[in-house]
C-alpha cells in the first residue's frame, strides 16, 4: 500500500507559471531574475494559503539552477528555511548572521526563507538588522508574514514587499478541475464552487478541503453531498426563498426557515447568506456589474433569471431589511423570532403595490 499524499503537497507548484492567482509577483519575480535585477531582501506578505512560501521556495531553486543541472538534483539548492514562529530569539538570529558568512559550495546562492517573520522578538528584529541591510553578495533574503502590520518599519524599509492577493473562487474552481480530471474523479463544477467559497481565498485550505470531500463523497462530488458536508445552504434554498418572499408567501417562507434551522443552520449564517443572495440578484440587474460576482455560468443565469422578476426598489428594500437584522442579530434576546420578523417584514415589502414602513 503505497503512502497517501495530500493534494496539498502533491500538486504544489515547481514553477511559477503553476503559481495559481499570483500572475502579477511571479511575473515580476521572472523578469527581476532574467535581468539581474533581483533584490537580496524581500517581504512576502498576504493571507495564508495564497503561494508565498511555494514561490519562495521556486525563487530560491531557480536562481541555482543552470541549464546542465538535472531537475530532480536537490543537493544543489542552498536553500534554508527557518520557523519564526519557534527559532524568534536572539541567539537564533545570530546563528543565522554566522551561517550567511560562509559561500555556497554549489550553485550561486544561498537563499534564506524565514517563514511567520513577525514572530521575531523585537531584540531579534535589531540583531537582523545589520545583516539585512548589507548581506554578503551570496545571501538572499526571503520573509514570509502574512502579518506585516507587525513588521517593525526598518525591517520594512530594508525589503522589496511584495504583495500576495487572496485567489479568487474562480481561479480555485479551476485549478480544483484540473486536479479531479488528473485524478479520474467524477464531480460537479458547482460542488468544486463551494468548495472554493468555503477556501476563502486559501489555495491550500481548497485542497483540504477537498481531500476531506473526495473521501466524504466517495469519489463522485457532488453539489448537494458537498454543501451537506460543508454546511453550507445551496444557492437553491435563498432562490426557493425569494420567490416566496416576493409572492408574500409569508407562511411558507417560515415553514422553510424551520426546515433550515432543523438541519442545523446558524441564524446568523443564513442572514449572512440571504443578503449575499439579494445582493448578487441586484447585481444581476445590470449586464455591468455581472462581471462583479464571482460565479460560473450556469449560476449567471439561475441568478439572472430571478433577477428579471424583480424591481430595483424591491431588491434595495429587502437588502436594508436584511442588513439591518444582521447587524443587530449578536444583541437580539431571541434570535429565531429576530430573523422570523426579518423574513416576515421582505415578504411585507410592496404589498399590493404599496411600500410598507418597517417599525
Amino acid at each position: 500500500m503505497e503512502a497517501y499524499i495530500v493534494s496539498a503537497l502533491k500538486y504544489r507548484p515547481q514553477h511559477f507559471n503553476d503559481v495559481v492567482g499570483q500572475k502579477a509577483i511571479t511575473q515580476t519575480l521572472e523578469n527581476a531574475i532574467s535581468k539581474n535585477q533581483l533584490p537580496q531582501a524581500m517581504l512576502f506578505c498576504g493571507p495564508r494559503g495564497v503561494g508565498k512560501t511555494t514561490c519562495a521556495r521556486i525563487l530560491a531553486k531557480k536562481i541555482n539552477t543552470e541549464d546542465t543541472t538535472p531537475v530532480d538534483e536537490d543537493f544543489a539548492f542552498n536553500i534554508f528555511e527557518l520557523d519564526a514562529a519557534s527559532n524568534n530569539s536572539v541567539d537564533d538570529i545570530r546563528n543565522l548572521n554566522e551561517q550567511v558568512r560562509i559561500p555556497p559550495r554549489t550553485g550561486n546562492f544561498k537563499v534564506y526563507i524565514i517563514d511567520e517573520v513577525h514572530m521575531l522578538s523585537t531584540a531579534a528584529f535589531n540583531a537582523f538588522l545589520k545583516t539585512l541591510e548589507e548581506p554578503p553578495k551570496h545571501a538572499i533574503f526571503i520573509l514570509a508574514t502574512t502579518e506585516k502590520h507587525k513588521i517593525i518599519p526598518t525591517i520594512l524599509s530594508r525589503c522589496q514587499i511584495f504583495e500576495f492577493k487572496r485567489i479568487g473562487a474562480k481561479d480555485i474552481q479551476l485549478y480544483l478541475m484540473d486536479i479531479a480530471k488528473d485524478q479520474s474523479m467524477q464531480y460537479e463544477e458547482e460542488a468544486l464552487y463551494l468548495i472554493a467559497q468555503k477556501a476563502d481565498g486559501a489555495l491550500r485550505d481548497a485542497l483540504s478541503i477537498y481531500d476531506r470531500m473526495c473521501s466524504f463523497c466517495n469519489q463522485n462530488l457532488t453539489t448537494e453531498a458537498v454543501a451537506e458536508n460543508l454546511n453550507i445552504l445551496d444557492h437553491t434554498a435563498y432562490i426557493s426563498l425569494t420567490e416566496k418572499l416576493v409572492a408574500h408567501q409569508i407562511p411558507e417562507a417560515l415553514i422553510q426557515y424551520d426546515q433550515i434551522v432543523q438541519k442545523g443552520f446558524d441564524g446568523l449564517q443564513f442572514i449572512n447568506g440571504l443578503a449575499t443572495h439579494l445582493r448578487t440578484l441586484y447585481l444581476c440587474k445590470d449586464s455591468r456589474t455581472i462581471a462583479i460576482l464571482e460565479v460560473s455560468e450556469k449560476l449567471q443565469q439561475s441568478f439572472s433569471e430571478q433577477a428579471k422578476n424583480l424591481d430595483h426598489s424591491w431588491l434595495m428594500d429587502a437588502l436594508e431589511i436584511a442588513g439591518k437584522c444582521e447587524a443587530t442579530y449578536k444583541n437580539s434576546q431571541h434570535k429565531r423570532l429576530h430573523i422570523e420578523l426579518c423574513i416576515m417584514q421582505i415578504a411585507s415589502l410592496h404589498f399590493n403595490g404599496e411600500k410598507k414602513k418597517n417599525s
